[in-house]
């Protein structure tokens, strides 16, 4: 399939859009000692994978897969993302994604998104920067979605092993266990209708705003 290559380029970790410098909420959980070890972060992840992720980021792409208008899903997405943090990194991340997709994989459908966001009238979130680049390049919604999962799972997994710290063999053991949160999650978000859209635990979300006034970080979120 021609799309294969295109697809671990865009999900590789090494694809640079700031993800590393972006816990999602999961510092906050690390101040407040809940989160210390692979076990415990391995929870949070699972949560983190099956809420906001799930209600979120991969509805968005289902939805722009099934031809949702990319302005009025980024405007959802704007409003949803209630931790200023959160959605600061998903339109920081998003903005990386849009210019280097925009250079390595062009197509009209994502310069016409970049001009929405270039004008004001979208904010350019990640999982829609994403969706536009993976839709254009002939990717299946089902192997995007479980990309896109999998790739940020990657991501708060190495900054994991940084901040708590975890050795490198935990790091894999727990990138194992997610990998059936992101088939689950992937197989939930087919049955869920728009009236599910941004329904993610308050918890995780108070998290996140707390971490904005964390006296000491390593993370932008």
């Amino acid at each position: 399939m021609t799309y294969q290559l295109a697809l671990q380029q865009l999900t590789d970790s090494a694809l640079p859009t700031g993800a590393f410098a972006h816990s999602l909420g999961f510092e906050g959980y690390i101040e407040r000692g809940l989160v210390h070890d692979e076990e415990s972060f391995g929870v949070w992840l699972a949560a983190f994978v099956g809420q906001q992720l799930t209600y979120s980021d991969a509805l968005a792409i289902r939805f722009l897969y099934e031809g949702g208008a990319i302005a009025e899903l980024d405007g959802l997405l704007t409003a949803q993302l209630l931790p200023r943090q959160l959605r600061e990194a998903s339109i920081k991340m998003g903005g990386r994604l849009l210019e280097i997709g925009s250079e390595i994989f062009p197509s009209a459908e994502l310069a016409e998104y970049r001009v929405l966001v270039s004008t004001g009238r979208a904010a350019g979130h990640q999982p829609l920067a994403f969706g536009v680049v993976a839709r254009s390049l002939g990717v299946p919604l089902s192997a995007a979605m479980a990309a896109y999962l999998f790739a940020a799972v990657t991501s708060l997994t190495q900054n994991a092993v940084r901040a708590i710290p975890l050795g490198q063999n935990a790091g894999q053991r727990i990138l194992r266990k997610a990998a059936d949160d992101v088939a689950a999650a992937a197989e939930r978000v087919s049955d869920l209708t728009p009236d599910d859209f941004g329904a993610v635990s308050p918890g995780l979300e108070i998290s996140q705003m707390r971490h904005e006034r964390q006296r000491a970080r390593m993370f932008m979120s």
